[in-house]
């Protein structure tokens, strides 16, 4: 299948790229084609080289081997400055932005608006930085700190940091990993205009859907290989698996367990009446209540500032509650405990931004597994060695993390490896209740499969899981029962057998006045 027509018009080219790295080759002589005022889709599994590949397009990697052209004319680009001087800029998976900074500040960081003095410009910084974001059709105070924005608005600002300058090609690397249903529909809507403006668009993601939703052209990469091509309306999401895997991969994460099973084991979790408060007085949890069984996987879903997250956080002992109760085994725990109490209870959380709040990014696989749990292994004369190292191989046998040895940097894994390293340092903790907070993202099909086997098979072993996601597929295809949440309520209690996306979607925007969680027997319809 031809990709391009000979009428379109490239804004790039990129002809037999080559990147080894210490042996390894990442890109083994990729074509890659950029349309003018398209949305081009680069697409492949964790490790298959898009990142590399879009690297080198910024300027931040330059390759082993190949050429690039702007146009017809040969491009050379040393630096990401080069780059975003040539009118190219990349908006990373991993967010890039200085936490004490205002959401104005950090727009303009290292292109600031200067006098010829040298003096900021500060208010003319906040004008075009609160223009840029009316343009995108959100209403985020400039003047607001990076620090107390929610981790999808955090999102918005890295791209509205790109978009302040006059970008031509613009590189989005998992830009909706983080946003909600509303947000994805006006980035879409942004990117419809950027592009009736000449603006070609590279578009990096896991969520198949919403490429075939927004792709124009595809290409897909496997193993550093090129491995197909297509254009839009012929192109399908088995098209797209079959190459990005060499075959076709069923929508089930798991096949889930019988609802009676569940009945005779014991609660684990309980939770009444639950109230936590934001610092300005509002109520972010507003008596939630429901109870999770010994082995079941339950998914929570709801639009961003459900409060499926603050739910998490408090439970873990990050937020304290106001009211309510919760109970462990039918052990009530304090509402104040702090998060080493929560975890001796039995609570693990593995948080949703992963990179920031999991891992210590320049230390080994080995020292991020035991991080949690150093006093397990404390002793008189220090740590015991032994245990530690048997410990660590258990867990990567267990959750098969690739990795060539313990002692490598946490940093070279894939998303979906550095996430199972994640998970494995929460299980050394022992909990009876693991929490996932969008526990997938920025991993691609195969790992989330290869995860939520992990969790079915620790399920099956008697622990219980809590995740939450705003991916309808993963909550379809994962979960022996989802909680839906609307502003701070829980609005429903569904069974497997009642999941579907227009049920989920219908309760997450109803909010309902008794928050009392629905037997899971209870037929419910929005």
């Amino acid at each position: 299948m031809n990709a391009h027509s000979p009428a379109l018009t490239l804004a790039m080219r990129l002809r037999q790229i080559r990147k080894v790295y210490q042996g390894t080759t990442a890109l083994k002589g990729v074509d890659f084609d950029v349309v003018h005022g398209k949305v081009n889709v680069l697409i492949g599994e964790n490790g298959a080289g898009k990142s590399t590949l879009m690297k080198i397009l910024a300027g931040i990697e330059q390759p082993t081997s190949g050429q690039m052209f702007a146009g017809e004319q040969a491009l050379t680009l040393n630096s990401p400055r080069e780059a975003m001087a040539r009118g190219i800029g990349i908006v990373h998976q991993e967010l890039n932005l200085c936490p004490n900074l205002s959401v104005a500040e950090n727009m303009f960081i290292g292109k600031e608006r200067r006098t010829r003095f040298g003096r900021v410009l500060h208010g003319e910084q906040r004008q075009l930085a609160h223009a840029t974001l009316q343009r995108m059709g959100q209403d985020i105070d400039v003047d607001a700190l990076v620090q107390d924005l929610s981790i999808g608005k955090r999102q918005i600002v890295e791209i509205a940091k790109v978009l302040v300058s006059d970008v031509r090609v613009l590189i989005l690397d998992e830009p909706t990993s983080s946003l909600s249903e509303a947000e994805v529909g006006i980035l879409f809507s942004l990117i419809t205009d950027l592009k009736r403006q000449g603006v070609s668009i590279i578009y990096i993601s896991h969520r198949l859907d919403e490429l075939i939703e927004i792709g124009d052209h595809f290409t897909v990469l496997r193993d550093g290989h090129l491995v197909g091509t297509g254009v839009r309306d012929a192109v399908t999401i088995d098209w797209l698996v079959e190459r990005m895997i060499g075959s076709q991969m069923n929508s089930q994460l798991r096949t889930g367990t019988d609802p009676a099973v569940h009945q005779l084991a014991p609660v684990v979790l309980r939770v009444c009446d639950l109230e936590v408060a934001s610092d300005q007085g509002s109520l972010l949890l507003n008596k939630v209540s429901f109870s999770i069984r010994r082995g079941e996987i339950v998914a929570f879903y709801g639009l961003m500032g459900a409060g499926r997250t603050e739910l998490f956080e408090t439970l873990i002992g990050l937020r304290h509650a106001i009211g309510g109760r919760i109970e462990i085994n039918g052990q009530t725990l304090p509402l104040a405990q702090d998060i080493a109490g929560r975890i001796r209870a039995g609570i693990a959380l593995v948080p949703e931004d992963r990179q920031k709040l999991g891992l210590v990014a320049n230390a080994s696989v080995r020292d991020n597994l035991l991080l949690a749990n150093l006093t397990r292994y404390s002793r008189v004369d220090g740590l015991a060695r032994q245990p530690m190292d048997d410990d660590v191989a258990r867990m990567i046998r267990e959750l098969h993390i690739k990795a060539e040895h313990a002692d490598v940097a946490i940093s070279s894994l894939s998303g979906g490896n550095q996430q199972k390293v994640v998970v494995g340092k929460n299980l050394l903790t022992e909990p009876h209740v693991l929490l996932l907070d969008e526990p997938t993202r920025g991993i691609d099909i195969k790992a989330r499969r290869e995860l939520f086997e992990v969790l079915d098979r620790l399920a099956k072993n008697g622990l219980t899981i809590l995740y939450a996601s705003s991916d309808l597929t993963e909550i379809i295809g994962g979960a022996d029962r989802a909680l839906v949440m609307c502003q701070g309520r829980i609005t429903a209690n569904l069974t497997r057998q009642q999941l579907d996306e227009p049920t989920l979607v219908g309760w997450s925007q109803v909010s309902r006045k008794d928050s009392t969680a629905l037997a899971p027997t209870e037929k419910e319809t929005a």
